[in-house]
């Protein structure tokens, strides 16, 4: 399922161009243009294809993601090919079509222009750009590599943003077969039960035990059903409250890293957060304890927050990364440590890092998908197992008195 859209670019002779495209999103667009040398202008939608999808990915937050993605790679390709700062960002105010970016973009030129420094003006909009955003470009502009700084954090949001989407893909299918379960269930329960119900009565004749349970059940879901929809409402708002607060934080992180199956996966994307994040900083020039604590604040997880906080207070009393993350395999699998041990030895952390990121990432990729489809065939069973007692349960007491009429 893709989009079409138009859009204007600039090729790598200056010469400008428009043309229409069809992508998945604006995202791939602009992924797809880059690769030829092409610095994009403007993008706009003409026509949608595949229209849950995109739902979807401006539900989840998707073209936030994608604009920051956006923004980092395309200055980077303007300030590559010469372009002073404040003139690529000028582009860049025409180029995005999500108006809440305009002022942004104002905000940062006229800080430039009054010699503010580019990361200095980005965190003053930390909803827009993470402290990894603002540390990288930071280091890029103390360093003189402002615009690989750039293009190393495109890099860190895109593949976060690629695995995200993995993931939810993997799990959007059974998820809508759930819901759909559960919504047909209820209407059962709710219009078509009674209706039999009342037939029953009529004949007054004893029923099986499975039918007086869904008849009791129908009734519940009919008397109480505000009372039910309250329960619901305030059950998800407590659950909400409480993984806010610090002990519900703890709980359920620990819990998602000791759940079948769900652990080991939430155990690799961790670390491949973990290490993929500390590539890039690392390789933009930040020192390492900057880059943990950092890192620290990528990471979800509670227990990798503060294993990450730890860590960092050890490495300035001069403790090795490899001798800190070695204990910790209830958090990272040992070949993490492995891997930090070959890279601090020959000198080449960031890019040993960079490796155990894109293994963890397939790893993932890989899991989420065999997990959809080993899903898939448990929720086929789920659905015959319900139909068939509900055929059972409510079809047998009519076979019953039409035998005894």
């Amino acid at each position: 399922m893709s989009m079409l859209f138009a859009y204007k670019a600039v090729k790598k002779d200056g010469m400008h161009y428009e043309g229409t495209l069809e992508a998945a999103d604006k995202f791939a667009l602009y992924k797809q243009l880059h690769e030829g040398g092409n610095v994009v202008l403007e993008v706009k939608e003409k026509g949608a294809r595949g229209v849950l999808k995109a739902f979807l990915s401006v539900s989840f937050g998707g073209a936030k993601m994608a604009d920051r993605i956006m923004f980092a790679k395309n200055l980077s390709a303007m300030l590559h090919a010469g372009l002073p700062l404040t003139r690529a960002l000028s582009v860049l105010e025409r180029q995005m079509s999500n108006k809440t970016w305009t002022p942004i973009l104002k905000k940062l030129t006229d800080n430039l222009s009054k010699g503010v420094s580019l990361s200095v003006s980005l965190a003053e909009f930390p909803k827009t750009f993470s402290t990894l955003f603002v540390s990288m470009v930071g280091a890029g502009e103390e360093s003189g590599s402002l615009v690989q700084s750039l293009g190393i954090v495109g890099e860190e949001l895109e593949k976060s943003y690629e695995l995200r989407k993995k993931i939810r893909g993997a799990m959007m299918y059974p998820a809508i077969i759930l819901c759909v379960m559960i919504a047909i269930a209820i209407l059962m329960l709710v219009y078509v039960i009674p209706k039999l119900t009342l037939t029953f009565k009529e004949f007054n004749t004893e029923l099986p035990l499975s039918t007086r349970a869904i008849i009791s059940t129908s009734d519940f879901f009919a008397n109480y059903y505000v009372f039910i929809i309250a329960g619901i409402i305030a059950s998800v708002a407590f659950m909400y409250a409480f993984s806010k607060t610090l002990i519900g934080k703890h709980i359920l992180g620990r819990i998602s890293l000791k759940l079948p199956i769900f652990g080991t996966i939430v155990q690799e994307i961790n670390s491949a957060r973990t290490t993929r994040t500390l590539s890039s900083l690392l390789s933009s020039g930040v020192e390492v304890v900057t880059a943990i604590k950092i890192t620290a604040d990528v990471v979800q997880n509670i227990h990798y927050k503060e294993m990450l906080a730890k860590t960092a207070d050890e490495i300035q009393k001069g403790t090795s990364l490899e001798s800190i993350f070695r204990p910790k395999i209830e958090l990272y699998p040992p070949f993490v440590a492995e891997m930090i041990g070959v890279g601090e030895e020959t000198g080449t952390l960031p890019k040993t890092l960079l490796e155990v990121a894109i293994f963890y990432e397939n790893e993932v990729t890989q899991k989420t998908k065999d997990m959809s489809t080993i899903i898939e065939p448990f929720l086929m069973v789920a659905i015959g197992i319900g139909v068939g007692f509900f055929a059972l349960a409510m079809i047998s007491p009519i076979y019953s008195l039409s035998n005894n009429i």
